[in-house]
């Protein structure tokens, strides 16, 4: 009976010793979360610096699932130099805030689940429920709001972090036509020397604006349509007349909020019509009809749509 009870009590102790070797073994697995993943990698310490400065820190702590891009130390310190100021503590908080969203993504968006065009962040636009985007490219490995990524799904227990080599600013109108290549005709129309406007500073003001963005296809037709060769082959004032029949000044104009007939004023002075008979268009003040083949794409300043047609004010 000794022998017995000895032997129990044995083989009870080493369940017990095997019992607690198991449970340490899984604390050790428990994956770190987001913010706990950042405080582990030396590289991403200014990014700690810059979340537990915003107030970020229990909002990236959270179940989730979000997805962080997360921009290196170099990275902010190229952000630094570029705004003027010498350290992270330079920057207002409020500001650094909404940089950081405009960082975060929710879901666990991993690098194969990414695409090329927009994904929405966390970052509203003012009070509203309209979330900033950024231009995802995969043309060339994989490149958010013009930052690279550099290390692809680091997972965490409540999400996963993509590490990137620069820090994407909110986006203005402008920046989102210079991050997606499809609007690179775009941009050089809007950036040509002798137009005597400098659009680039007036469009990446304070707004709001809303933009009717051609892709690179339809200012190719356009040029074909006039018999053109190149946009240089345009007068300055024909083409500052048709760049400023693209914006609406003074509104964020979501695709919501367009009607069918509605009138549109234009920055230029002319007015086009909505019509939203089969799928949402616009018709010029030439009744030339243009297809809104992106819609919603909202910058800090305002809204992009692209259009498949370059509209025309009556010349």
């Amino acid at each position: 009976m000794k022998n017995l009870i000895l032997g129990l009590f044995i083989a009870l102790s080493a369940a017990t010793v095997f019992t607690a070797c198991k449970d340490d073994d899984d604390d050790t697995q428990v994956q770190q979360n987001i913010v706990q993943l950042a405080q582990g990698n030396t590289n991403l310490s200014t990014l700690v610096a810059a979340v537990q400065r915003a107030g970020l820190v229990d909002a990236l702590s959270a179940p989730g699932p979000l997805t962080v891009f997360a921009p290196t130390n170099q990275a902010f310190n190229d952000l630094l130099a570029a705004l003027g100021f010498s350290k992270l503590e330079d920057v207002p908080v409020s500001a650094l805030r909404d940089i950081l969203l405009n960082h975060v993504v929710s879901g666990n968006v991993r690098s194969t689940d990414l695409t090329t065009g927009y994904v929405n962040t966390l970052l509203p636009f003012g009070n509203s429920t309209n979330y900033l985007s950024n231009y995802v490219n995969l043309s060339s490995g994989v490149k958010v709001g013009g930052s690279n990524v550099t290390t692809a799904d680091v997972a965490a227990s409540n999400g996963v972090v993509h590490i990137i080599d620069k820090v994407i600013v909110p986006p203005t109108v402008v920046n989102q036509a210079l991050n997606n290549p499809n609007f690179s005709i775009l941009v050089a129309a809007l950036t040509r020397s002798d137009l005597g406007v400098d659009y680039v500073n007036v469009l990446s003001g304070v707004g709001p604006f809303t933009v009717f963005a051609p892709t690179n296809a339809a200012f190719a037709a356009l040029l074909t349509e006039l018999g053109a060769s190149g946009l240089n082959d345009i007068s300055a004032d024909v083409l500052n007349k048709v760049l400023q029949y693209h914006v609406v000044s003074g509104a964020n104009v979501r695709a919501s909020q367009l009607t069918n007939g509605q009138q549109v004023t234009t920055f230029q002075g002319g007015t086009f019509t909505i019509n939203l008979t089969g799928g949402a268009k616009i018709v010029d003040a030439q009744g030339r009809t243009s297809n809104i083949v992106v819609t919603d794409v909202q910058s800090a300043n305002g809204v992009v749509h692209a259009i498949d047609k370059v509209i025309l004010p009556q010349l």
